[in-house]
């Protein structure tokens, strides 16, 4: 029996994933279940705030290449309401590229996460930011 990952040992929180993949909603859900962790699925910007009001998480994943509203205009709408700005936004995108990391930035982003991503580097990013949202 292997050892316990640290990230398993971390209380839970409500994560809201915000990606127009269903591949990747689906991945993201399946390793934070796994973790322990609540999960709340949005497939664009606009369903994305409906949930973030709703539901109130503590950390969010979101993509940036979405259609109707990217994830930079997601994320700068989350950052600007009061009730919201101080929850971690992680930007998810298929590039590693320095102009999106820093355009993230820009819109209040928290860190920035490559897809796709292996349930480690998932977890890690969750162990991170969980302990800023608990």
């Amino acid at each position: 029996m292997s050892e316990p990952h640290p990230s398993d040992l971390s209380s839970p929180i409500r994560v809201l994933v915000i990606d127009d993949s269903n591949t990747i909603r689906r991945s993201a859900e399946i390793f934070l279940r796994q973790a322990g962790h609540e999960v709340i699925l949005a497939d664009d910007g606009f369903d994305a705030l409906a949930k973030v009001n709703d539901h109130q998480p503590q950390l969010i994943f979101c993509d940036i290449l979405m259609p109707r509203l990217d994830g930079y205009q997601t994320c700068a709408i989350i950052k600007r309401n009061p009730r919201f700005a101080q929850v971690p936004v992680i930007m998810l995108s298929s590039k590693d590229g320095v102009f999106d990391k820093a355009r993230g930035r820009m819109v209040g982003s928290d860190d920035y996460l490559t897809k796709p991503f292996t349930k480690e580097q998932l977890l890690r990013v969750v162990t991170q930011f969980g302990a800023v949202a608990a």
